[in-house]
């Protein structure tokens, strides 16, 4: 409301100073009434003619030179005829048409141009959209726009354009004001829609575009003063202007690195069984299981007995530092060879160990006490450990060999799930090449009816019967097949490589070279299937599962030997052990506690043989007796045998038997490993829900993916069926002149596709065989492979 009463302000303004510059006869002529402008038609009937545009004689502006807008410059004036004035240097006729450029800095103006003249005289006919009226109201303008100001007076607001002024292309938009109206007067509410000459063209021209109407400032802008933007050109290189191919023969129809002439014929069979013998994945899971063979027998060999032994030579020089020593000089000094050998291992059951340790030594001496210098002593001892509580049920050995025995089954699982994978992938591939080969015959038969549809319309075009253009139809048609055709032997190419890829040995084999042929019958019954058996089968088949029973399995395991280590650790030790001893008697020195006697002993038995011949015969003293040699027993009396012989001999046995105990305070760590294999236990049966959730999902896609691919199939077969009809029936319509060569050639277009679409179909349907016996799981069954490792 507050913007129509400003409008209302500014209009009367505007009016009052309009009506003071226009001759009165002007205004007598223009009448009471406002009256539509007949010069500008409407844009949406841009193609009926337009009438001539409304003019006039002399100048709005009094005929003063100096009162006169510049060339480039927007004029105004009104739109109804004006007599002659006496006025002098009057403008001569010219169309009046307003010109408004965006507000926004950087955007390009719209330009705009008239139509040719019309008439005798100078008038010219403009092409710009109507001006605003009661029965065309103005377009809502953005506000984005710069505002103009017009006569309220006026029925149509025009710009006088000079016609002897220069062209001025990128000259920016200015108010079309009279010089006696006031400084940024408020706009009309009926402005008439900008005009720009494009480039190059002067206003009035032949050849120039109207611009559309534009919508209205925002409120509160109209009286805001905006420089119009400059143009900016985008600069962006041509690339290749004016590109066209050259013409010349087309390439020959062959592969690369194929030999065409060279084929060779494979099934669906024997590409499965040459997957299976040289697929490289299948190759690696293989190996994986003879890997996990291995790792079961490495944890069944902790139960080896190993061999120890320990074997040096060694000389010892210790002080004397007692008198009884057994040295006379300042150190003992012993040396030896020395040997101890021993076996220990691990029980399979018990969860026990047991050491026998063997030693055989040769010791020579300088002490004065050793009785045999050289010696050789031998010992045998037999130690063994049984667990009680801890370790005895269940141990870290143990529990080693299990895993590895689940890990073997799961590899197992492992390569059945790559085995039926690649057999899966070997079908797909298989069928895509069929439909490959397929397409390539349908593109090839599409290029031979093309042409041959192309002599047909030369014979009609020669009978007169058909217009040359029809011709050019026919051999864009031909071009378009041929196109197919080389795109269809690209197809060709990529899905043999595919196959190649799965069922070559290695990228030297001697398939690479050659044309694979399918030989194995498209046309493949789909296997009646209810969800409830294939369901079954599904649980019952699928390596998934196994594999997480196999992972259950496992956790098991762990939970036992976690359980396990919570118990007090109480092993019982037992030890039996036998001794050797030999070597020679040592008469190098005499016995030193009898040495030290001796001569007192003699001393006092001289004293008796001097006393005793006095005294009477029954009182006579004894002498006292020589000490009888050292001796010992003779089977210590020998050399290394000797030794040996004692020890076989078991003479002497030493034996020992024990508890020992090892009680933690708190078992936290065990207690620990016990919760998380709990925890893992949920988890692994979460995955299970969920895996079973998922193979249900799979199955009913695929039983649908089958249902839906075969009545697909029936569908383009019924498709292709009526599109060669329709094809025949046009062809005998363009004989007879009830048809175009357009239909005819959409007719054959439509058949190339049919054809096309039917084949995909069947491959689609194959394709969904094998997905669903890898859904359910008896791929291997199905195609009737048997796993066996080498």
């Amino acid at each position: 409301m507050l913007r129509r009463k400003h409008n209302s302000f500014f209009n009367a303004l505007t009016v009052a100073l309009v009506l003071s510059l226009v001759p009165s006869t002007l205004l007598a002529q223009q009448g009471s009434g406002r009256q539509p402008a007949p010069a500008v038609n409407d844009p949406r009937q841009a193609a009926t003619p337009q009438p001539t545009a409304q003019t006039f004689t002399g100048s709005i502006f009094g005929g003063n030179e100096e009162m006169k807008p510049k060339a480039g410059e927007p004029r105004a004036s009104e739109s109804a005829p004006s007599p002659k004035s006496a006025g002098p240097s009057p403008i001569p006729y010219a169309v009046v048409a307003l010109k408004t450029t965006p507000r926004e800095t950087g955007g390009a103006q719209q330009s705009s141009t008239s139509t040719p003249q019309q008439s005798s005289t100078s008038a010219t006919q403009t092409t710009q959209p109507p001006a605003p009226s009661a029965n065309n109201p103005p377009s809502p303008q953005p506000p984005a726009q710069t505002p103009q100001t017009a006569s309220p007076t006026q029925s149509q607001t025009q710009q006088s354009t000079n016609p002897a002024a220069p062209a001025q292309s990128q000259q920016p938009a200015q108010p079309a004001v009279p010089p006696t109206a006031p400084a940024n007067p408020a706009p009309s509410t009926q402005q008439a829609p900008a005009v720009q000459p494009t480039q190059g063209q002067q206003p009035g021209t032949p050849g120039s575009q109207v611009q559309s109407p534009q919508n209205p400032p925002a409120p509160g802008q109209e009286s805001v003063p905006r420089p119009a933007p400059q143009r900016q050109q985008l600069n962006v290189p041509q690339v290749a202007p004016g590109f066209k191919a050259e013409s010349g023969p087309f390439p020959t129809l062959e592969r690369v690195g194929v030999d065409m002439a060279e084929q060779r014929p494979l099934s669906v069979r024997e590409a499965i069984e040459l997957a299976l013998a040289n697929n490289k994945d299948i190759e690696v899971a293989r190996e994986n299981v003879r890997a996990a063979e291995f790792d079961l027998k490495a944890a069944r060999g902790v139960y080896d007995p190993h061999f120890l032994t320990n074997s040096y030579y060694e000389r010892t020089e210790t002080p004397a530092a007692s008198f009884l020593s057994g040295t006379t000089t300042a150190s003992v000094v012993q040396s030896g060879f020395f040997s101890t050998s021993s076996v220990q291992g691990l029980t399979p059951k018990f969860g026990g160990g047991y050491r026998l340790d063997f030693v055989n030594n040769r010791i020579t001496t300088n002490n004065i006490f050793a009785a045999l210098n050289p010696q050789y002593p031998s010992s045998l001892t037999f130690n063994y450990t049984q667990p009680l509580l801890k370790g005895r049920g269940f141990d870290q050995s143990r529990r080693q060999i299990e895993i590895a025995k689940k890990n073997l089954s799961l590899t197992d699982s492992q390569f059945r799930q790559r085995a039926i994978e690649t057999i899966t992938n070997v079908q797909r591939a298989y069928w895509d090449l069929v439909y490959a080969l397929r397409n390539l015959q349908i593109q090839q038969e599409a290029v031979r009816d093309a042409r041959a549809q192309l002599e047909h319309n030369k014979r009609l075009v020669s009978e007169g019967m058909l217009a040359p253009i029809d011709v050019v139809a026919a051999e864009a048609q031909v071009s378009g097949f041929e196109q197919s055709v080389y795109s269809a032997l690209d197809d060709v190419g990529r899905a043999e490589n595919n196959l190649k890829n799965l069922v070559a040995e290695n990228r030297e084999s001697p398939l690479w070279n050659v044309s694979v042929v399918p030989t194995d019958s498209v046309d493949l019954a789909p296997p009646a299937v209810d969800l409830t058996n294939a369901m079954q089968v599904a649980l019952k088949s699928r390596p998934e599962l196994q594999q997480s029973d196999v992972a259950a399995a496992i956790n098991e395991v762990e939970q036992r030997y976690a359980r396990e280590q919570t118990k007090p650790q109480v092993d019982l030790v037992a030890s039996y052990g036998t001794v050797g001893l030999a070597g020679a008697l040592n008469t190098s020195t005499s016995n030193p506690l009898t040495a030290s006697s001796t001569q007192f002993r003699e001393s006092i038995n001289q004293l008796i043989g001097v006393v005793n011949p006095g005294l009477p015969p029954g009182q006579q003293l004894v002498p006292i007796p020589v000490p009888p040699p050292q001796t010992l027993p003779g089977i210590l009396v020998g050399g290394e045998g000797q030794s040996l012989t004692n020890l076989g001999a078991n003479r002497f046995k030493d034996f020992r038997v024990g508890v020992t105990v090892n009680l933690p305070f708190r078992n936290t760590t065990a207690e620990a490993q016990l919760g998380r294999t709990l925890v893992d236990r949920d988890r692994i049966r979460t995955q299970r829900e969920q895996l079973e959730q998922l193979i249900q999902v799979d199955v009913r896609n695929a039983i649908q993916q089958v249902r839906t691919a075969e009545s697909r199939l029936r569908a383009a077969a019924a498709a292709r069926s009526a599109s060669e009809q329709q094809y025949t029936s046009e062809q005998r319509k363009l004989d007879a002149g009830q048809s175009t060569v357009f239909l005819v050639l959409e007719r054959q277009t439509a058949l190339t596709t049919a054809r096309g679409n039917e084949l995909r179909a069947q491959t689609e349907l194959n394709k969904a065989i094998a997905d669903l016996q890898r859904a359910t799981g008896n791929a291997l069954e199905q195609n009737r492979v048997e796993i066996r490792l080498k």
